[in-house]
C-alpha cells in the first residue's frame, strides 16, 4: 500500500495549505446564482443525508491495487464511500468546511491519478522512496505526539486554575502608575569641525552625563510633588528630541506588565516615587497610585487556563527532548551553528498569562 501512503502524504500537505489560504471573495452575481458557477452548497447539498457506505468519489481508470510496471485496465475504477472520505478528512483536517471538501476531493482524485502513473513507472521502488517515506513517517509521528501532548495539557480543572492564581498572586497585583521617561543621551548636532574618534567619544560621553544628571534632578523634583508631564517635557527639550513625549499616565498595570528590572516598583506603597531606574533606552521614574489585585473573574480564568496549557506543553515537550540527546561528530558536521529551519519542531510559545512588558519609549 505504498501508493496510498504516498497519496495521503501529498494530500495532507495540500489540505493544510488549503486551510491556511483565505477564501477568495466571490464576484458579484445575481440573487440565487451559485458562486463561481459551482453548486450552492448551503442550499443543494446536505452531507448528513448521504449514507456512510454510499460512494461519494468515483475515479474512473484508477485501480485500487495496481501492479508496478503494468498499465492498469482503463475500465477499472476506485470508489470512495462517505465514511472513507470523511475518515481521510479527519486525518488531515477535521471539520473541513463543505466548500473546501469539494476542492479537496478533486485534488485527491488528481493525486491518485498521478500516484498511479508514478507506480506504473516504478517510482515508488528503491531506497530513495523508502527513505522519504521513513522521514515522512517520523514527521507525522512527531506531529501526532505534539497533538497528544496538547490535548493532555488542555485538561485543566477549576482547582488547577485556583491553585495557579494563589501561587502566582504577585503576578496579578496591579497599580495605577505614572512614569517619567528621560532619554539616555542628548541628540547632538553634527560637529562643525572634524573630530578625532577619541574626541567624538568624549563628546558623546559628556552628552550622556548631562542626561544622567538631569534624571537625578528630575527625581528630586518628582519626589517634591511636581507634575510628571511637565518634568518629562523638560527632559525631552534638554535631550533635543523633537517628537512629543509619551504620556506619563500608564493607567492600571500589572507587576508582570513591567520589565523584570523595573518590577520592584510594585514593592512601593501608594504615593511613593521610585528611584531612578535605567536601561539602554534611558531613565525611568515611577509614581505609584492606587494598588489592587486583579480578581479571578471569567476573563482571568481563561488567561490562566491558556498559561497553564502552554506551561504544561513546554514542560512535557522539554522532557521528551531530554529523553534522547544527539551527539554530532564535529569533524563531519563542523562546529555548532545557530539553529536553522529543517524538520518541523514544536513551535516556541509565550506565556499568555503574562501581558507584554511595557516597552520603553524609543
Amino acid at each position: 500500500m505504498k501508493l496510498y501512503g504516498l497519496v495521503c502524504l501529498l494530500l495532507a500537505a495540500m489540505a493544510w495549505g488549503q486551510a491556511a489560504s483565505p477564501a477568495p471573495t466571490p464576484a458579484t452575481q445575481p440573487p440565487g446564482a451559485a458562486p463561481n458557477g459551482t453548486a450552492n452548497l448551503a442550499g443543494s447539498a446536505d452531507a448528513s443525508k448521504v449514507p456512510p457506505d454510499a460512494p461519494v468519489v468515483t475515479i474512473n481508470g484508477v485501480c485500487p491495487n495496481p501492479a508496478a510496471g503494468k498499465p492498469d485496465d482503463p475500465n477499472c475504477k476506485t470508489v470512495i464511500t462517505r465514511a472513507e472520505f470523511e475518515r481521510l478528512l479527519d486525518a488531515v483536517q477535521p471539520n473541513m468546511p463543505p466548500r473546501v471538501r469539494r476542492q479537496f476531493a478533486m485534488r485527491y482524485s488528481s493525486a491518485l491519478v498521478m500516484a498511479q502513473k508514478a507506480h506504473e513507472m516504478g517510482l515508488d521502488q528503491g531506497t530513495k522512496f523508502d527513505d522519504r517515506m521513513q522521514l515522512a513517517r517520523i514527521q507525522i509521528l512527531s506531529q501526532f505526539l505534539t497533538q497528544a501532548v496538547q490535548a493532555k495539557a488542555a485538561e485543566i480543572s477549576d482547582k488547577d486554575i485556583e491553585d495557579y492564581y494563589q501561587t502566582n498572586s504577585a503576578n496579578y497585583e496591579e497599580a495605577d502608575l505614572q512614569r517619567i521617561f528621560i532619554p539616555h543621551s542628548q541628540q547632538l548636532p553634527a560637529s562643525k569641525v572634524k573630530l578625532s574618534a577619541a574626541a567624538e567619544k568624549k563628546r558623546q560621553e559628556d552628552a550622556d552625563e548631562v542626561m544622567k544628571k538631569e534624571a537625578d534632578k528630575l527625581h528630586t523634583r518628582a519626589v517634591a510633588g511636581e507634575d510628571f508631564a511637565k518634568l518629562e517635557g523638560e527632559a525631552y527639550v534638554l535631550a533635543g528630541v523633537k517628537t512629543k513625549p509619551p504620556s506619563t499616565k500608564m493607567g492600571q498595570v500589572r507587576r508582570n506588565g513591567l520589565p523584570a528590572t523595573q518590577a520592584s516598583v510594585f514593592d512601593l506603597k501608594a504615593g511613593d516615587v521610585s528611584a531612578v531606574l535605567s536601561d539602554q533606552s534611558g531613565y525611568f521614574i515611577y509614581k505609584v497610585g492606587k494598588k489592587d489585585v486583579t480578581p479571578l473573574d471569567d476573563k482571568l480564568k481563561e488567561e490562566i487556563r491558556s498559561a497553564l496549557r502552554t506551561q504544561r506543553v513546554q514542560e512535557q515537550m522539554q522532557a521528551v527532548q531530554k529523553s534522547g540527546t544527539p551527539t554530532l561528530d564535529e569533524s563531519y558536521f563542523g562546529p555548532e551553528m545557530p539553529p536553522t529551519h529543517g524538520m518541523p519542531l514544536p513551535p516556541p510559545t509565550a506565556n499568555p498569562a503574562s501581558k507584554p512588558a511595557a516597552p520603553g519609549p524609543q
